[in-house]
């Protein structure tokens, strides 16, 4: 991490602009929140980094589609934990279901950072209401470094939660969503290892199939 030190339990101290990772196009992580229940609410979430070479210290974007519980924790607490995970079946629980954890960071969290969110634009798409946030970090660790590896499983455990998120929502066409279910999941058994099959598994159980 550019312009910081580190303190012995891993978390990041110095300049608070910095992540934890490079953000490049659409980063798939997850988001902890803070519900009423004093627990944290997992969910997936899609990082938007600023446009072009930003020198100006635009921050990351990240949307919120519908009345989810990311969108009224963000609301009510103003902050969250944004993380980098690499663990197929914690992706499928915070994309599909609703998964609270006691502590704000997974332990599957290869790197994380603290967040402070503010609502800078909302619209409606194809009847579903948006909200777009700015996160800026306020602090920031990494738990694990490791050598950068391509794994079309776990590539396609994210693509079919994706695809399986849409589903039933009109804007989408239900056949094509059903069919990139597929080819992914073949891709997913095929090239995953045992817990890329445990999530492909899970993802059935919470669509009911």
């Amino acid at each position: 991490m550019t312009g910081e030190t580190s303190d012995e339990d891993g978390s990041s101290t110095g300049d608070d602009s910095d992540w934890p990772v490079e953000l490049r196009g659409v980063t798939e992580s997850v988001v902890t929140t803070l519900g009423p229940n004093d627990r944290w609410n997992v969910a997936a979430l899609g990082l938007h980094p600023p446009e072009g070479e930003s020198e100006t210290g635009d921050p990351v974007t990240a949307r919120t589609w519908g009345n989810t519980r990311t969108r009224r924790n963000f609301h009510r607490q103003g902050r969250g934990y944004v993380q980098f995970v690499r663990d197929p079946l914690d992706f499928v629980d915070a994309t599909l279901s609703i998964f609270e954890i006691e502590d704000p960071v997974l332990d599957s969290a290869d790197a994380w950072v603290e967040v402070t969110v503010e609502q800078v634009d909302s619209g409606e798409s194809d009847g579903t209401r948006w909200e777009e946030w700015e996160l800026r970090p306020c602090d920031s660790g990494i738990e694990y470094e490791t050598v950068p590896t391509i794994n079309r499983g776990f590539n396609a455990v994210v693509e079919a939660t994706v695809a399986a998120s849409r589903l039933d929502v009109d804007a989408y066409d239900q056949t094509e969503l059903r069919d990139r279910l597929a080819y992914f999941e073949e891709v997913g058994r095929k090239c995953g290892n045992d817990r890329v099959r445990r999530a492909l598994d899970r993802l059935h159980d919470y669509l009911g199939e």
